[in-house]
């Protein structure tokens, strides 16, 4: 490897400056650095709201973000704005989104095992739809609302049956699954009857997500001709595709285009008679490649004719996706983003846990030293929302960049913050 880091997996709104140091939306990474600490999330607030929009473009008002992906109230508010609604799978998620102004109307309730108390959080806060997921789950918010004479407005969440190329731990559409009612049991029939004839539930439409890095478009074109099938069956109002869009994280991957993937959906649909209101759920795709996670460099060990460890101030607690799925990301030093990245390094945290690798085959320019800001891009989802306290350490902020200004959206965990919920 000698190219410097490939513009597409850089924020939108990325430059370079003339002393060689990446600026994002107007802002020095070095001055951020300085000002909030590493590591450090620095999302591009521009970029996140050109994702919102496409999704809006290709499905229209009421997409659903994934909150999954990342979510604090600037985020929630954020996708609002652009006229996103919000899918939460915990009664957490959504108590975020409602505290960001999110009216509960715009919320699209997730899960596999939605206990009572978040069914009744759900019912008393008015939240849009609820996908619903199991029998169980039908019997508990028959006994909810069954003497209130209230109903729900519901999706049926369906297994479709479609094995995407993926990760087998982020794989959802196949018949061997812990989500959903299975197509090729006959269960997502039953399922859409038994809610039908339900005097609590209100049934919309039905749900699928087959999974999440899926890069190719054939497997959604699949699940939705199943989901198709099944809509017109019952002539439902709402189709929800769920999410799942691949994005690019190693120079090798390609990211695919979110109206491309949209016009796809709804050719299948508009060619199998679909009336029903097509919708979906990005998160990745939306928020993704619009951050970098600043590090700094505490320890270089060079091991002669084996390889040299770099081991930054974060780790597994802010990106734990390596160490979960073996996760590819790239490597870079911002403050010379266009040299030639010669140096193959193995980028480790702070953990005790050998295998606390962020980047097992990265590349950096030559003479890399201690106290250098070094930089992972593409990390803007499913780091800090699956963070962790590991080792007590702190959670890293997340700073918004956009016009030249930047401002905290999480600070930076304290000391204190680690007991707050110990009973002392």
């Amino acid at each position: 490897m000698t190219d410097p880091i490939s513009n597409t997996l850089l924020p939108d709104n990325s430059t370079v400056d003339d002393d060689g140091m990446l600026v994002i939306a107007g802002v020095r990474v070095d001055d951020l650095a300085a000002e909030y600490g590493t590591p450090l999330f620095v999302y591009d607030e521009q970029h996140i709201r050109s994702r919102c929009q496409q999704a809006v473009r290709a499905f229209g008002q009421g997409v659903a973000y994934a909150a999954k992906a990342f979510l604090c109230t600037a985020m929630a508010r954020l996708a609002h704005e652009e006229g996103m609604h919000i899918d939460v799978a915990t009664m957490g998620e959504a108590y975020v989104a409602l505290q960001a102004g999110v009216p509960g109307e715009n919320l699209v309730f997730h899960g596999n095992n939605k206990s009572e108390e978040e069914l009744h959080y759900a019912v008393e806060n008015r939240i849009g739809r609820i996908v619903i997921d199991s029998f169980d789950e039908m019997n508990r918010i028959e006994r909810i609302l069954d003497s209130t004479g209230g109903k729900v407005q519901a999706l049926i969440r369906v297994t479709p049956g479609i094995q995407a190329s993926t990760h087998d731990y982020v794989a959802t559409g196949q018949d061997d699954s812990k989500f959903g009612f299975t197509v090729s049991t006959g269960w997502a029939e039953e399922a859409v009857e038994r809610a039908s004839s339900s005097n609590c539930i209100n049934l919309l439409g039905i749900h699928a997500h087959i999974g999440s890095q899926v890069f190719s478009l054939d497997s959604f074109r699949r699940a939705t001709e199943a989901l198709a099938g099944l809509s017109n069956l019952f002539q439902l109002s709402e189709l929800s595709v769920g999410g799942g869009l691949g994005v690019a994280y190693i120079e090798e991957e390609e990211t695919l285009d979110i109206e491309e993937w949209g016009m796809t959906i709804r050719s299948v649909c508009s060619e199998a008679g679909v009336t029903a209101r097509v919708t979906a759920e990005p998160g990745r795709a939306i928020v993704a490649s619009a951050a970098v996670t600043l590090y700094t460099v505490g320890t270089i060990k060079e091991l002669a004719g084996i390889r040299t460890y770099v081991a930054v101030d974060g780790g597994m607690h802010d990106n734990p996706r390596p160490a979960l799925y073996g996760s590819g990301y790239e490597t870079f030093v911002p403050s010379r983003v266009m040299d030639p990245r010669n140096s193959p390094i193995t980028l480790v945290g702070k953990h005790c846990e050998s295998g606390d690798v962020i980047v097992s085959n990265g590349y950096v320019p030559d003479g890399l030293a201690v106290g250098d800001i070094l930089a992972t891009p593409v990390t803007g989802a499913y780091g800090h929302s699956m963070g962790s306290n590991y080792n007590k350490v702190l959670r890293p902020a997340v700073v918004f960049v956009n016009e030249g200004s930047h401002r905290l959206v999480i600070r930076r965990e304290e000391l204190s913050d680690l007991v707050k919920t110990d009973v002392r």
